[in-house]
């Protein structure tokens, strides 16, 4: 499905980002690549590949409960 913009100051991700749930884990798919993923509540971000893919990981942890910050915080947290 796709990730809707709640928390971001945008209109629509057009498409661009979507969450993807199966076997029990909550996958984040921005533009063609798996960027995050959450399983037994814990985040492991596989990358950072553009701002827009930040904006997009960035809304997706505050949806599902988790912090955010910068890029660089987001690196020590959950990579």
């Amino acid at each position: 499905m796709d990730l809707e913009p709640v928390y971001s100051n945008v209109k629509s991700f057009y498409g661009k980002a979507k969450v993807i749930k199966e076997n029990g884990v909550i996958k984040l798919q921005s533009y063609s690549t798996i960027i995050a993923e959450i399983k037994d509540n814990k985040v492991h971000i596989n990358g950072f590949y553009s701002q827009t893919s930040t904006r997009h990981l960035k809304e997706f942890l505050k949806q599902y409960g988790f912090k955010t910050g910068t890029r660089q915080q987001l690196e020590k947290m959950y990579c």
